[in-house]
């Protein structure tokens, strides 16, 4: 057999923009003709997705790695869908809050869109397609999407309490919606299959919240009936001079606190930042601070209410009480 030509160069870089996809169409734009699509898939140096779209990326996608490898297959299932269905179709539900690069979906979500003209359409290859007419449409690195908070109708619901509120703060985080924007759509999302084990977590979207982590781990503390007094806690020693900012915090009263530190698994495996770490640790604790640090095994496990409760009841902490903006380290002990 013939070896094949690789693919020109233009078209790589274009699959390097589409998380590794191609689709028929623009293989075909950029001169390669069908018998030598067939003959590069035969050969495996593209294997085919869904019909009219191959992956340039030999690696099973969940078998990829790399500091993005999540937000790759994320992304790579919205794109998939948009690749097949052509011009008309656009990203919706977890798809959509992918490409906005929303934080907390499941890592792998399933290729998901809707076409503008809003008929009926049938799922095909694994992709479902959707009719919602009315959804409005916005671009998104050069991809049509649909607006954040349709997104978050469709598919809130569909999510457990823990990715639900995850998704719902990321949202927020990054500044896509705002309490009135996640309101809304929980009214608009009222009547949905599954919306009824989210109604709580709606109204718990905070901005505050950096990761999903964070999410996971406030959600099992309101639940447990121990609430965080506060997020992003900021340290400051009796100079006003910053010291820390803790995820988490309850204030115990006077100038002490129970704070709450989400470790993530590479900003503190380096020497420099465990040193860093180790004396920043060391003034919150002789500073009337105390840190509890879980990692995301801790979390996910729902690990950190049964830690954190028992040190709040001997504190004779109660939730609802106005807290001091900031913790301030004890002066006799931080000088």
């Amino acid at each position: 057999m013939r070896t094949p030509r690789p693919l020109p160069p233009g078209l790589l870089r274009l699959a390097a923009e589409q998380e590794g996809l191609l689709a028929s169409a623009q293989l075909t734009l950029h001169r390669v003709d069908g018998a030598r699509v067939a003959r590069l898939a035969s050969q495996r140096r593209i294997l085919p997705v869904t019909r009219g779209v191959y992956d340039t990326v030999l690696v099973p996608p969940r078998e990829r790695t790399g500091h993005e490898a999540f937000d790759h297959r994320r992304r790579r299932a919205a794109l998939v869908a948009l690749l097949a269905l052509g011009g008309n179709a656009f990203a919706v539900g977890a798809c959509a809050l992918a490409m906005h690069g929303v934080q907390g979906l499941p890592v792998d979500i399933e290729p998901e869109a809707a076409v503008r003209d809003g008929g009926p359409r049938r799922p095909r290859d694994g992709i479902t397609v959707r009719r919602y007419d009315g959804c409005s449409v916005v671009m998104r690195d050069g991809w049509p999407v649909s607006s954040v908070e349709n997104a978050l109708v469709h598919t809130v619901p569909s999510l457990g309490r823990r990715r639900a509120l995850a998704v719902l703060d990321s949202a927020c985080h990054l500044r896509l919606t705002d309490a009135a924007g996640v309101a809304a759509a929980h009214e608009r999302a009222r009547g949905r299959p599954g919306v009824e084990r989210t109604h709580d977590v709606w109204a718990l979207a905070d901005a505050r919240s950096e990761s999903p982590l964070e999410s996971v781990a406030r959600l099992g503390c309101i639940d447990a009936g121990v609430p965080p007094d506060a997020l992003q806690v900021e340290v400051v020693d009796v100079g006003g001079r910053f010291v820390a900012r803790c995820d988490l915090g309850w204030w115990l009263g006077e100038d002490r606190w129970l704070v709450v530190e989400v470790d993530g698994a590479d900003p503190h495996s380096l020497p420099d930042a465990l040193f860093r770490d180790r004396r920043r640790q060391n003034a919150l604790l002789t500073g009337g601070v105390q840190l509890v640090r879980v990692t995301s095994e801790d979390v996910w496990r729902g690990a950190l209410a049964p830690l954190v409760t028992p040190i709040l009841r001997r504190a004779g902490w109660a939730p609802g009480r106005l807290v001091p903006d900031r913790a301030v380290l004890r002066p006799s002990l931080s000088a």
